[in-house]
Formats: C-alpha cells, sequence, structure tokens
C-alpha cells in the first residue's frame, strides 16, 4: 500500500550519510536520487524511505506523532538497527524490547529529529 515516506532535512549531506549507513544493517540501497531527493530500499517494487530538502525552499521541520516504522526480520536486527542510529549520532527515543507479547521494537531520531523505529513480530 504504502510506496514511500519522506522525511524532510535541513541537513542533506549528513542525512544521506546516515541513512546510507543505517540502512546498510538490512541491505537497503539507493534506488532513486536527484540534488534534493534519496530514496533507500530494496527495488523499485518495493516501499522506500526518502529524504528530501523542503520543495517550499523553508526549513524542514518534524512532524509532532509522526513515525516511520521499518519492518526487520529479527529481535536482533532491531537491536542492530537501534545501536547504528545512535552510532551515527541519531537520539534514543526508546530501548529495543517487547512491547506487548510480540511487537519488539527499538525508537530512535535520526540527525533532523525525525522519529523511526525498527521492529519485528515474535512468536510470543
Amino acid at each position: 500500500m504504502i510506496g514511500y515516506v519522506t522525511l524532510g532535512t535541513n541537513r542533506y549531506e549528513d542525512a544521506a550519510k546516515f541513512y546510507d549507513a543505517l540502512f546498510g544493517v538490512i541491505g537497503a540501497g539507493r534506488v532513486l536520487e536527484s540534488d534534493t531527493f534519496i530514496a533507500w530500499g530494496t527495488s523499485m517494487s518495493t516501499p522506500a524511505i526518502s529524504i528530501a530538502k523542503p520543495f517550499d525552499g523553508q526549513p524542514a521541520t518534524v512532524g509532532n506523532g509522526v513515525m516511520v516504522a521499518i519492518v526487520v526480520d529479527s529481535p536482533d536486527r532491531v537491536n542492530e538497527m537501534h545501536a547504528k542510529a545512535l552510532e551515527l549520532g541519531g537520539a534514543d527515543e526508546g530501548a529495543p524490547g517487547l512491547r506487548g507479547e510480540q511487537f519488539y521494537a527499538g525508537y530512535f531520531r535520526d540527525l533532523d529529529g525525525n522519529k523511526l523505529n525498527a521492529f519485528c513480530m515474535t512468536s510470543g
């Protein structure tokens, strides 16, 4: 259903490096890019996450209540993504762990303050 999600950035080059390294953890790479937009995914036919300089030329801002959730294949991968985000200068928004009986997630913010999480479903 979702084709891609775009996160605004005021630190385009830094954000590009952050996401290159972060998405490298799960084998995703750049699938589309221009001078103002980069999208990462595993192919052009699967959902992607992108960064962009705002089209209107105004500073990018973080949407309160907006979050991008990245599905991964295991709790170990959640832990790895969360740790990588913090290593790259992101901020912790909730350590990896179970929320409920089967939802395992770790929450973080990127360099611009956009909120993301990595999650997987466990067998409980």
